[in-house]
């Protein structure tokens, strides 16, 4: 899957986007809402060679994106379908870089589009760690509705976490 926006190419992974992805994921402000700890050069190839990996979206495998702005990779945008029928999460982030540009709602905005328009899914979901406001900014801008708030019901990083739960339907789009 490869398409253009205003301001970004989002297309599959290459094996030179290595160190861009790197910069998005060697970052504790990045990483601490997300389920695995900043990105350390011991682990970059294994890391990044499972975004290699993933370059199409099916029941058995997961879609990872690259988002680029003028020639560097400043965003990662992921696709994987759930247990339910026709139902897809999302997940995302971005180069601390480019917050406040837009750039995050571009992105995700126009995956979503391509989910309901080329896939025909039927909902799209995201799940997030309750303290991420930002993440939850997002989902708002694209148009989905915060559907649920879990109080302590994930664990992750050594701690009981809240998780949040946002989702849409194709009549959601704005």
């Amino acid at each position: 899957m490869n398409f253009n926006t205003e301001r970004l190419t989002i297309r599959p992974f290459e094996s030179n986007d290595s160190l861009d992805v790197f910069k998005i994921y060697n970052n504790d402000d990045t990483c601490k809402y997300l389920l695995h700890d900043k990105w350390v050069h011991e682990d970059l190839e294994g890391e990044f060679n499972k975004k290699l990996t993933n370059c199409s979206l099916s029941k058995e495998s997961m879609l990872s994106l690259a988002v680029e702005n003028g020639n560097r990779v400043i965003g990662d945008l992921s696709v994987w379908y759930t247990d339910m029928k026709d139902t897809v999460e999302i997940g995302y982030s971005f180069s601390n870089e480019v917050s406040g540009k837009g750039l995050a709602t571009e992105a995700v905005s126009s995956l979503v589009y391509k989910l309901f328009d080329e896939f025909s899914v039927h909902r799209i979901q995201a799940n997030l760690d309750a303290r991420n406001i930002a993440s939850q900014k997002l989902c708002v801008r694209i148009g989905m509705r915060k559907e649920a708030h879990f109080i302590q019901d994930f664990w992750n990083k050594n701690e009981w976490t809240d998780s949040i739960v946002y989702g849409m339907l194709s009549s959601d789009l704005k």
